[in-house]
This record gives structure tokens, sequence and C-alpha cells, in this order.
């Protein structure tokens, strides 16, 4: 509308958008939006339709005269619609209670309508995800290549030392020999990580400096991943060479701060969460060892080539074995990173043992980068 004149005529469709900064044209408050070709506000809108609807009268103490703005427009109701009906409310476009009821009930109806035929109209079946014969025979031969890790790491176990019976925490000599039996358990985990990673098709065609730089920073990650295939959740505990079950005192006993202990508890506790099997293992230990982002890595390209083929095969693996289940697969790679967390608080791990004069064995200082 022009100079509070009669309004302008809007062309169909819906209304402009407000800047944010109008105000109304009737009572100077901030303005909402259009509303019967006129710019008004929710205050407004509603007191026209209500005033028209129940053929209000009001009446003015002050002859009509009245200035409207955010005070006065409660204190003179008949000059505020006056004010409407000059700015251009127009009373033919105004809907009653029970047309407004009406109108919001349909409208309902309409997007229930809408929703049901969706339910109803039948969806094609997602494609079949398949196996093809090179993924099937590079999975069992990870599967058979972790089985006959393990095998070769049960066969060392009389050679551990013993865990001691005394339950004395301040004698020198037992705690001596309980890090002892967690570090050559430790040890016997790297040499079967090694071997695997030796196994894996592509590892051998990097250089030997890649080799060194993937199997440093991820052996840990690795020995995590191994650790959560171990527990136990009935007895909240961890076994390894399924003989030997720990629980959180255990390893606080072996020298091991709870900073580290209880992280490494939560991370199996969801691992287990997820029932995994062998070839999912497998899959996300090879796709760890191929992580092209470490340090010390010069070929990243070569890396990211050699770890696609487990990713795309775990992808596929998990969409046969869970095909109503679409975030596992995003779910098992979030697990990687969580493994990055778990890798910095063993660092810091390593430090305090350092701090305790705890003397790690040469194979565990070289791989975890300890300077003694």
């Amino acid at each position: 509308f022009k100079d509070y004149g009669q309004p302008v005529k809007r062309k169909k469709g819906p209304a402009p958008k407000m800047l944010g900064n109008e105000v109304c044209s009737v009572c100077g408050d901030k303005a909402s939006g259009f509303h019967y070709n006129v710019l008004s506000c929710e205050g407004c809108k509603g007191f026209f339709r209500r005033s028209v609807i129940k053929s209000a009268q009001y009446s003015c103490k002050n002859n009509g005269r009245c200035e409207m703005d955010m005070y006065m427009r409660r204190k003179c109701q008949q000059c505020r619609l006056r004010k409407c009906r000059e700015a251009g409310m127009l009373e033919q476009c105004v809907l009653s209670e029970e047309q407004i009821r009406l109108k919001k009930l349909k409208k309902q109806q309409e997007e229930e309508t809408a929703r049901t035929s969706a339910v109803m109209t039948p969806t094609p079946p997602p494609e079949m995800a398949t196996l093809d014969p090179q993924q099937q025979e590079m999975i069992e031969k990870l599967v058979a290549m972790q089985k006959q890790c393990n095998k070769r790491s049960f066969l060392d176990r009389p050679k551990v030392t013993p865990w001691p019976q005394s339950q004395d925490l301040q004698n020198r000599e037992v705690r001596q020999q309980r890090f002892a039996h967690f570090t050559e358990l430790a040890i016997m985990s790297v040499q079967e990580i090694v071997d695997f990673a030796k196994q894996l098709p592509g590892f051998l065609e990097l250089t030997r400096e890649d080799q060194i730089a993937l199997l440093k920073t991820s052996t840990i990650e690795i020995m995590l991943l191994e650790t959560s295939r171990r527990y136990n959740p009935t007895i909240d505990s961890i076994t390894f060479l399924k003989d030997f079950s720990y629980n959180k005192e255990d390893f606080a006993k072996a020298g091991l701060q709870f900073e580290f202990i209880n992280p490494i508890f939560e991370f199996s506790k969801g691992m287990n969460d997820l029932h995994l099997d062998e070839a999912e293992y497998a899959l996300l230990i090879a796709i760890n060892i191929f992580s092209a982002d470490r340090p010390n890595v010069q070929d990243h390209d070569l890396v990211e080539r050699l770890q696609q083929p487990y990713v795309d095969a775990l992808r596929s693996y998990i969409m046969i074995k869970r095909p109503n289940d679409h975030l596992m697969f995003p779910r098992m790679l979030m697990k990687l990173v969580s493994l990055r967390t778990l890798s910095s608080v063993h660092s810091e791990q390593v430090f305090a043992l350092r701090l305790q004069d705890k003397k790690l064995p040469p194979l565990l200082s070289e791989i975890w980068d300890v300077n003694e």
C-alpha cells in the first residue's frame, strides 16, 4: 500500500519474507508478515479478525483522534480497528474460529494421506551385495592366517613368566614378576601382529621404511583390537592364550594406570556389543595396518591402493551378513578412530612407566619409540 491509503494488490503466491526490521503500519510494533495485502504484526492480525467476527463495539474516549502506537493499541481499540481498516485490512478475508479449525483439520488429513501413500507404495528391493571370488578367497586367507599366528603364540605360552600367587603389593620382586608377565604377553602379541602383517597381500611391496612406519604406529591399536575380542562381559575380564584372565585390578597390579585401564575395558565392551566374527576382525586389522596417514609413511598412494580392497571387502561382507543394519559399516570404521585416541593414552602410559623406573624389553622399546 502507499501512504496508508488503498491497499496495493499483491500477486498470488507465497508472502514475501520479512527482512527483520519492518514495523506494523497500525501499531508500530515489529511486523511479522503480510496479511490482507498489508504489512502488520501478529497482534493486529488477531485483533482485527476477532473484532470483525464478533462484531465488537468499541468506544473511543478521545473522539477518534488517538495516535496508534504499541501503548495506545491496547488503550483505544476503536481507533485501532479504524486504523486497521484504513491500512487495508479486508473483512471478506477474515476466517472464523470454526473455519480456521476446519482448515487445519483438512491440512492434517492431506498430510496423513500423503504419508500413508508413501508407506503403501512398494519400494524396489535393494540390490543384493555379493562377494566376488577374489574377495571370498582373500577373507578366507586372512582368517586362516590369523588362526595360524594365534596357534604359534599358544605354543609359546610356557615361556611366559608365571603370574605370582602372592598378594603382597609391597613386595618388589612380586611387582617385577607381574610386570614381566604382562610385557612378555605383549611381546608375543607384537610378534603375532608382525607375522600377520608380512603375510598380507601387498605389504611386502612397500619399502622397508614404510613397513616399519606402519607397524610402529598400528601395533598398539591392533593389540587393543585383539584385546577387545578376548573380552568376557560376564566376568568383566580379558583372557589371553585361553587360560590367563585378568580384570582391572590385575592390570593395575602389573603397574598400569586406571587412566589407561578403564578406556581399554570401555572400548572392549563397545566392540563386544557389535558381535563381530573372525572375518570382520581380520579385515579391520588389515585396514588398520594400511593407514596412509601414519607418521613417516612415504608412499601414501600405494598404501591407500593396498588398503582399498580390504575396505571394499568389509563393506560387502557386512551388507551380506547384516542386510538390515545400514550403520554397521560406519560404526566399525569409527572404532578405528577410537583406537587413535587409545593410542595417545598408551603413549602417556609408557611415559608413566618410565617414571616408575620400569624398563621395557628392547622389542617394545623399539616399536613404541622409547629411548632408554
